[in-house]
């Protein structure tokens, strides 16, 4: 299982997302052009020491990624989307998807959501537009991790669980 961010607008939710990778063992994708420089002081500060324990892949652009995991057995993508029909707990899973967040500040352009498999939202009051990404990414991936019994169980290593 994969989380895979498309141009991301800040450094921070980046940061928060790679550390959720981290703490979950999960592979992470950062689909460039980035809405700041990769190297920045808010990256690092919310990635803490966890970005440097995550499996991420830098892909220049769009396509760059989707030869990526063309030549990596050519997993569903799984767009996370306010404008989706299917909800998050009624989506069915496979071990291998990859998930992708869209921009904090434009979502998924269409031709990407064109060329995903599945679209899927997490369902809120109405009236509200979207959640924070980082947030966002983080009960998907959990949600995900749970279907395909892939929640590690390291609890007997774990000091506190949450800082």
């Amino acid at each position: 299982m994969r989380l895979s961010l498309f141009q991301p607008d800040i450094a921070g939710n980046v940061g928060t997302m790679m550390r959720l990778c981290a703490c979950f063992g999960l592979d992470c994708d950062i689909i460039e052009p980035c809405g700041f420089a990769f190297g920045e002081r808010a990256l690092r500060r919310s990635g803490m020491d966890y970005a440097e324990k995550v499996n991420y892949h830098r892909h220049a652009d769009w396509d760059k990624f989707c030869e990526f995991l063309h030549m990596n057995g050519k997993p569903r993508i799984i767009a996370m989307s306010s404008k989706a029909a299917t909800p998050l707990h009624l989506f069915k899973f496979r071990p291998d998807d990859v998930i992708l967040m869209g921009r904090e500040s434009a979502g998924l352009p269409e031709h990407v959501h064109a060329q995903v498999d599945e679209r899927i939202i997490i369902p809120m009051q109405p009236g509200f537009r979207s959640l924070n990404v980082a947030v966002a990414a983080s009960m998907a991936m959990f949600e995900a991790m749970r279907q395909t019994d892939q929640i590690p169980n390291f609890l007997s290593n774990n000091e506190a669980g949450v800082s």
